[in-house]
């Protein structure tokens, strides 16, 4: 019992000193000693199993006013590489990135059909993607998936609008000999939120583009309830007997906020087929049918707001929508009318992240499991496109 203590707090230290590398780095052994509470004799053999590993490096040293000056040390961030894939109804998104979460790459790919020849047309891309990556120590680390839908025990539960293998994750990992994760991806982009953008541990993530999903963050853990389904806020019920929605009741809110339903909503006012960039176009130009869309759009998410504040009470909701991110002050605006209801302060704004946020949630993911830290805080990232 004694050597497996032993070894269990020496395990647990590790993890700690490379916590305190990626969070705090550059970063001294005498600072990390100082930090964490640890002796200097502990912090050294861990430090020199790290550089062993290839997992830390020294980075030049810091300044001092006497004696010897001491090292820094970093997290090699270049030994290992991450693969997160957003995977939409129209196309796939597959992003790139070292341990740090940092050199960024994306590519897009359409896609026809989800069917059998999805999974062959997936795996193509990420053997060619993989093989375009610098050489490295770890090489690629995992892949997580961003599906638009239900996902439980690693696997797809259910997703209105288009039918994905529900063994995907499994038949990757068995191909490619890489841990796989497959997540929902408003809770890949609370994840994204929170450790690129946001420091808050208790906040929400609304995503609203083909559907809408929810993101829930309590006291930094994600939150998905017993089955998964979790987060649905796009299939709770605004106008009973109202417009039928694929998740088989009638009136959900995904029905008059999404960007299907809100460009459906204009195209019908208009008599012809209104793309997403002719909504924003029209929008700027006060169109009235738009600016119509735009009352739609801030009256049923005022409605779904409301429910998720006197439900959750999160200390930060983020909205990541075209509407929000083209329109930036929509967000002050529902916040302004909560507030004047609810006569308590609450923080609403639109993502930092927009498009990348679930494929940043996805890198986010497989850097924690490959690094097994609990407090895992990167650093914005700078995104180079391939498109």
């Amino acid at each position: 019992m004694q050597t497996g203590s032993k070894e269990l707090i020496r395990d647990i230290n590790f993890h700690l000193i490379l916590e305190a590398i990626i969070n705090e780095g550059p970063i001294s052994r005498a600072a990390l000693a100082k930090h964490l509470g640890l002796t200097k004799a502990t912090v050294s053999s861990i430090v020199q199993e790290l550089l062993d590993s290839g997992l830390a490096r020294e980075v030049g040293s810091a300044p001092a006013e006497k004696g010897r000056k001491p090292i820094l040390l970093s997290l090699h961030q270049e030994a290992g590489y991450a693969l997160a894939v957003n995977i939409e109804t129209t196309g796939i998104t597959v992003m790139s990135a070292d341990l740090l979460g940092t050199g960024c790459r994306l590519r897009q790919y359409p896609v026809r059909a989800f069917d059998e020849g999805f999974f062959s047309f997936l795996l193509e891309i990420l053997k060619n993607t993989m093989e375009a990556l610098p050489s490295s120590r770890y090489g690629v680390v995992g892949i997580c998936l961003g599906v638009h839908g239900v996902s439980r025990g690693n696997q797809m539960i259910f997703a209105p609008y288009y039918s994905l293998d529900a063994d995907l994750a499994r038949r990757l990992m068995e191909a490619l000999n890489l841990p796989v994760y497959l997540y929902n991806e408003a809770n890949l982009s609370v994840l994204g939120e929170r450790a690129f953008a946001f420091n808050y541990p208790d906040m929400i993530n609304i995503s609203v583009h083909s559907g809408v999903g929810m993101g829930i963050l309590i006291n930094d853990h994600l939150y998905t309830g017993a089955n998964g389904f979790a987060g649905e806020l796009g299939h709770t019920i605004v106008e009973p007997d109202g417009r039928p929605c694929p998740c088989g009741n009638l009136g959900c809110l995904e029905q008059y906020i999404s960007e299907r339903a809100l460009l459906l909503e204009l195209s019908q006012r208009k008599g012809y087929e209104v793309s997403l960039d002719e909504l924003i176009r029209l929008s700027r130009d006060k169109d009235p049918d738009a600016l119509f869309v735009h009352q739609l759009f801030l009256k049923y998410m005022s409605i779904g707001l409301n429910n998720v504040l006197n439900t959750l009470n999160p200390d930060l909701i983020v909205i990541n929508s075209s509407f929000t991110t083209y329109f930036p002050d929509l967000a002050r605006t529902l916040e302004k009318s909560l507030n004047n209801r609810m006569g308590r302060p609450l923080k609403i704004r639109p993502s930092h992240l927009q498009d990348t946020a679930i494929l940043l949630g996805g890198i986010y993911v497989v850097l924690k499991e490959f690094l097994k830290v609990e407090n895992l805080r990167l650093k914005p990232a700078v995104t180079e496109n391939d498109m």
